[in-house]
Formats: structure tokens, C-alpha cells, sequence
């Protein structure tokens, strides 16, 4: 329920169990995640349904919420099965279920009733009179579409009760369709984003010819021709998409990041009850970042405004320890202009690579030894950084590396490889491993 003055949600992502733990270990209140079925993170790893009962019970043991997305917006044959998965959501007694789609509202309601409803970005809400037909269908939970304004949604809150909460993203990657409903992916690949399988041809780098150049492949061109430009993806040549050329430059899809850290206090004072943090297709690392630095903004704004703004350098440079592209505020100061959104390049930017994450303390020769599953190669000698939920690091050097039965190697042959690493560094399971790189070109 919705008070005005309290801390929002922090609500974190997760692809795998593992990440759900690591989501929960640095600080989230919540975390949601994506069963095999019905999500629209078809290529996330997700949960088996084993998986989702273990991490709903060790979140639940923890103090933290779980939310389960089914949000997909579905056609007829994704109907056929819904009974049974919604009946085995009921069962499993996650906090909420994400919902997009009215018929599967429809049915989540008369098959788990018991289980709260949040109403997913996906449904593009972004009036309050949307919101209040939501809640008067039964919805615990907006989630605001990513086109609104910190303004519109402080006139969403006058609007609806009290108990109807909002939610809004707050950090992670921008669609460029509106709240996610794009067919560039379905059109390209076959692949439909509305179903769970994006291929984010939004990132993809399109190459413009003028009409002129265009019109000698295409050989005849039709309607203003002469206004007109063409893109082409670079791993299509041969096929051309009419466009207007603008000075934005060939990235014409692909947005920043959004990244609100330096401004929660505006998202509080606009009434949000829950700031959700984007990427269940994401690593441990940028759970780990995100979560962490978030928890700590959070932490220092309930000791008041001062200590919130003290921190700011911190969550600034801590922010971008994982992989990012740039930032942006997105909509919520207005809508923005080409190059205050628009990303002119493909690449992340990466200041640290995830080594893996800490899975158990061993004694290993009389050596205490951190287990690790490698996940980029790291070696003896090197100096690797760890991530503790309270904000502090510790770098130590690679001094020994043990594989499974015992023997020493200088690094692992193999990705997903079990590894013991000697140290004296006071580590926690789930803790986070990295090795920082260059700084990000500013």
C-alpha cells in the first residue's frame, strides 16, 4: 500500500537461481523472475519449475518478495496449457504474478484468485484512468509505461486510491517501441518480442544510402523518393527499409540506458511505491551493481537528503561496474531529444568482467579456499576485486587455483568450470568476483 514518505521497493531481476540468491544477497526487497513459459524473456536462462519453488522458498526465508511474470501477450495456442501452469503458480504462492494480457488476467484470476495481480509495462499503461480499470478488475499493481513523465505520474497518483501501488522502472534498458511492443524483431527474424523471443534488432547497425544509390539497386523507387533515405542492416545487404534521414546519425533504433540514481527522491515525491531495476536477461554482475548501489542510495535517503547526496559520487562510479551503455533519464523529465536518448553505437560500455560468484567456503590443503564457478577466465597471479553487499571491496592477488580433485592449475581450461581459489579475502557465499578493467570512455 501506497504512504507517501515511506522508501519504495526495490525491485530486482533475476535469470537463474543463482542470480535470484546473489538479487537477494545485495539488498533487493524483491526480485522477479521468468518460468520456462509466458514470460517475455524467452531467452533468459529462467527458472525450471523446481528452480522457482527452491528460489521462492529462499527468498521467502530471507525477507524478500517474488514475483513471477507471465507476461506475454498471447494468442490462441499459448492458451492451451495455461490452466495448468497457472494452477501450479497457485500452488507455488509467489507474491504476485506480471500480467499483460486481459485473458490471461482473466484466467489467473479464476484459477489462482489468491495470488496478487501487477499489471506489466507490456499493457502500455499510461493514463490514470487505465490504471483505475486495472484496479477495478481486481490489480494490486501498475506498472507505468516507460513513455511517461514524473509528471503524469504524479497526476496518476491524485487519480487512483491509495492502495493501488505503482510501479516504474528506474534503471536498465529502453525500448524503442512503445513499452516493448516492437515487430522489428518478428519482422527481421521471425522471432515475436511480444511472445518472448526478441532479437533486439534495435541494436543492430544500419548502414544509410541516399535515394540516389538506393534507387540503382532497387532500380525503380516509388512516392517521394527524393525525400526519402534507406537503411540497410549490416548483416543484410540487398534489403532496403525506407526512412526519412535525420541528423541522428545510423544507430536509428538503439537507445541509451536509463539510469535515475542521481533522482529517486523525485521518483518517491511522484508517489512510485516500487523502483524496478530492468535485465532478466543480465548477469550476476550487473545484478550485483545495480542492486548494491540502489540499496545504498536507498539506505542513505531514509538517514535523510544530506547523507543521499553525499553518496552521489559513489553510486555514480559504482553504477557503471558492470556492463552499460550510456545513461539517460529517458521520459521522466519530458520527452527527450535525438541525442539525449539516441546511442550512436553498438557496443556496451565495460568497466569490470564478472569472474564468477562466490559459491561456498572449503578448506582445501589446510588452505581456505573460495569455490567459484568460473565464468571468464581469471589466473594465478592476478588481481581480482570482491563485491560485498555493504558497499566495501577487496581486492586480493590470485595466489593459488585448485580444480575439483585437488590440483593446482595456474588458470581453469574451461568456461562453467567448479574452481577453489586460495585466500585470505573475507568473503560470503554469493558474494560477487570481478576483474576491473580500463576505466569507460566518459
Amino acid at each position: 500500500m501506497h504512504h507517501q514518505g515511506d522508501l519504495p521497493e526495490l525491485l530486482i531481476p533475476a535469470s537463474s537461481l543463482e542470480t535470484l540468491k546473489v538479487a537477494v544477497h545485495y539488498g533487493a526487497d524483491a526480485v522477479y523472475i521468468g518460468g520456462e513459459a509466458y514470460s517475455l524473456r524467452a531467452k533468459a536462462i529462467n527458472f525450471t519449475e523446481d528452480e522457482m519453488r527452491q528460489g521462492v522458498s529462499w527468498a521467502h526465508a530471507h525477507g524478500v518478495k517474488v514475483y513471477v511474470t507471465v507476461n506475454i501477450l498471447a494468442h490462441n495456442e499459448d492458451l492451451e496449457k495455461a490452466d495448468e501452469y497457472l494452477s501450479f503458480l497457485g500452488q507455488l504462492k509467489p507474491d504476485a504474478l506480471l500480467v499483460a494480457d486481459p485473458g490471461l488476467f482473466s484466467l489467473a484470476r479464476r484459477i489462482c484468485p489468491q495470488i496478487p495481480l501487477h499489471i506489466s509495462t507490456q499493457a502500455n499503461n499510461v493514463n490514470y484512468e487505465t490504471f483505475l480499470f486495472w484496479h477495478r478488475l481486481g490489480a494490486q499493481r501498475v506498472v507505468c509505461g516507460r513513455e511517461l513523465s514524473l509528471a503524469e505520474i504524479r497526476k496518476i497518483r491524485s487519480n487512483i486510491p491509495d492502495e493501488l501501488e505503482i510501479e516504474a522502472f528506474v534503471h536498465g534498458a529502453m525500448c524503442i517501441s512503445y513499452s516493448g511492443r516492437c515487430l522489428l524483431s518478428n519482422f527481421f527474424t521471425g522471432r515475436d518480442a511480444n511472445r518472448g523471443a526478441c532479437t533486439h534488432p534495435c541494436r543492430w547497425q544500419y548502414r544509410v544510402l541516399q535515394s540516389s544509390e538506393a534507387k540503382q539497386d532497387l532500380q525503380s523507387s516509388k512516392g517521394s523518393a527524393e525525400k526519402l533515405a534507406w537503411i540497410e542492416e549490416e548483416s543484410r545487404p540487398g534489403e532496403y527499409l525506407p526512412v526519412y534521414e535525420n541528423e541522428r546519425g545510423t544507430f536509428l533504433f538503439n537507445s541509451k540506458d536509463l539510469c535515475m540514481i542521481e533522482h529517486i527522491p523525485d521518483m518517491i515525491d511522484a508517489g512510485i511505491d516500487s523502483l524496478k531495476i530492468e535485465g532478466r536477461m543480465k548477469n550476476a554482475l550487473y545484478v550485483a551493481t545495480t542492486a548494491r548501489t540502489y540499496r545504498k542510495a536507498l539506505d542513505c535517503l531514509k538517514q535523510g537528503r544530506e547523507a543521499y547526496e553525499a553518496g552521489m559520487n559513489w553510486y555514480r562510479e559504482q553504477i557503471k561496474d558492470c556492463t552499460f551503455r550510456p545513461f539517460t533519464t529517458g521520459f521522466f523529465y519530458g520527452k527527450p531529444g535525438g541525442s539525449e536518448q539516441i546511442y550512436d553505437s553498438n557496443t556496451y560500455e565495460k568497466s569490470s568482467t564478472y569472474l564468477g560468484c562466490v559459491q561456498d567456503i572449503v578448506q582445501i590443503g589446510g588452505h581456505r579456499c573460495i569455490e567459484v564457478i568460473q565464468k571468464n577466465k581469471f589466473s594465478v597471479g592476478e588481481t581480482v576485486n570482491l563485491m560485498r553487499p555493504d558497499g566495501s571491496d577487496e581486492e586480493f592477488i590470485v595466489e593459488e587455483i585448485f580444480d575439483e580433485n585437488g590440483r593446482q592449475i595456474m588458470s581453469a581450461p574451461h568456461p562453467q568450470q567448479k574452481l577453489y581459489v586460495r585466500t585470505d579475502a573475507d568473503a560470503e557465499r554469493y558474494d560477487v568476483l570481478r576483474r576491473k578493467e580500463a576505466a569507460p570512455q566518459a
